[in-house]
């Protein structure tokens, strides 16, 4: 255990949103609460990401409610407010957002140090902008968030990292397990933007092979009435799948996903919800790329599927997927299901069960 460099002891963490980026949180908090158990940690974001922080010791969980008691400057004021009632006498921003910066300037304004994430986002304007686009790896988010603690006093060694034992499988979702299947497969095909999508006429042509092979149980999972929709059509010519999507509280669904043998996810929220829990997650890439910094938590970089940056050399187009050049609609193309059935075979090491 390292010693604090600082007198702080109970410290605010500030990540608001999206799904993702808080999760990538998770694994941070886990080391930092382990190198420094003494450490009292409030975790503040929407209140739906509250299931992720659950089983971390001494983090008490906040709920921001932006859109209605918190909402507004007002609102952020009375919630800070609250906030430094609690006790806090250290803030790290993992945010950098305008709401973040409002909670951070009233805590400054009380004498209390703040720390803020430094995005880079120079670095990665650079990496996509179309022209003389600087084509390298940038520091990680996780390493990107370990930064902030380091600045208030507690550096922490993400390598030092422990994943938590597996969650009870919900009662409602024990019947859908099949243990008959030798894995058990999550597979996320949405993200928030076409340009992250792999076709589902291709991942359908991946689900195809699967099912007729008879040794992987797939779940689905989504979001969304429309996603839902979708997915239950997918699902309904499988006798191997099961669509998850609408029938799970938040909850519930981490407690599956934990126990799955592996997930096959996009760019996106999914893929880090496997990855902190251990789970090999094979994720695709179209116009993004793992050089952002968004790659999951300790996955090794063979699990990613990568468009081919000589047939598309913007890629990548923006950090977040929402640039889709004209021209780059088909970049998920080329990719094709056999290269993706062969990373997650590879991946779940399934050929050692045959």
């Amino acid at each position: 255990m390292k010693q604090e460099t600082t007198n702080l002891k109970h410290l605010l963490v500030i990540r608001l949103s999206a799904l993702g980026d808080v999760a990538m949180c998770a694994p941070v908090l886990r080391v930092l609460c382990a190198t420094y158990p003494h450490l009292r940690v409030t975790v503040l974001s929407k209140p739906f990401h509250k299931p992720l922080f659950d089983e971390l010791p001494n983090v008490n969980f906040y709920p921001a409610e932006v859109k209605e008691k918190h909402k507004g400057f007002t609102g952020l004021l009375k919630l800070a407010s609250t906030l430094k009632n609690e006790g806090i006498d250290g803030v790290a921003d993992l945010h950098n957002v305008l709401r973040s910066k409002v909670i951070g300037t009233y805590f400054k304004l009380k004498g209390i140090h703040v720390a803020i994430i430094d995005k880079g986002r120079a670095e990665k304007k650079a990496l996509t902008r179309a022209n003389n686009k600087q084509f390298k790896p940038l520091k990680s988010t996780f390493e990107r968030y370990a930064a902030v603690f380091e600045e208030l006093g507690f550096p922490i060694d993400l390598e030092q990292h422990q994943f938590p034992l597996k969650k009870e499988i919900p009662g409602k979702v024990i019947p859908l397990f099949d243990n008959t299947f030798k894995k058990h497969l999550g597979i996320a095909p949405f993200a928030a933007h076409q340009g992250k999508m792999y076709p589902l006429d291709l991942l359908e042509q991946v689900i195809a092979k699967l099912d007729a092979e008879r040794e992987t149980q797939i779940f689905l999972f989504g979001g969304g009435k429309n996603e839902e929709a979708l997915l239950n059509t997918l699902a309904q010519k499988f006798t191997t799948t099961t669509n998850l999507a609408g029938t799970l509280s938040f909850d519930q669904e981490l407690a599956v996903i934990s126990n799955l043998d592996g997930m096959l996810a996009m760019d996106s929220g999914n893929a880090h919800l496997a990855a902190i829990y251990g789970v090999p997650t094979i994720t695709i890439w179209g116009v993004t790329h793992p050089y952002a910094g968004f790659y999951p938590f300790g996955q090794p970089l063979e699990n990613a599927l990568l468009a081919d940056r000589n047939q598309f050399p913007l890629i990548p187009t923006s950090v977040y997927g929402n640039k889709l050049p004209k021209g780059y609609e088909n970049v998920m193309k080329t990719i094709s299901p056999a290269q993706v059935i062969e990373k997650i075979k590879k991946a779940l090491q399934w050929e050692k069960t045959l």
